[in-house]
């Protein structure tokens, strides 16, 4: 019997995207930290989050707030 990891990425991704969503967070102007977007545990998984940035899912401001791309 094999044993069942969990998707942990996939489901961090869809975490931020809802969160951001959720929040309203689709522009520069309306862009909001993770935390500000209740991303749970928003430092966790970095590598997740840089992958969304640098695929142009998410975007990320000068000032470290976040918006869906």
């Amino acid at each position: 019997m094999m044993a069942f990891f969990p998707p942990i990425p996939l489901i961090r991704r869809n975490h931020i995207l809802r969160q951001l969503r959720a929040c309203g967070a689709v522009s520069q102007e309306t862009a909001k930290t993770l935390t500000e977007a209740g991303v749970v545990n928003p430092d966790a998984f970095r590598k997740i989050t840089e992958r969304l940035i640098k695929t142009g899912v998410i975007r990320r401001t000068p000032d470290g707030r976040y918006y869906i791309g």
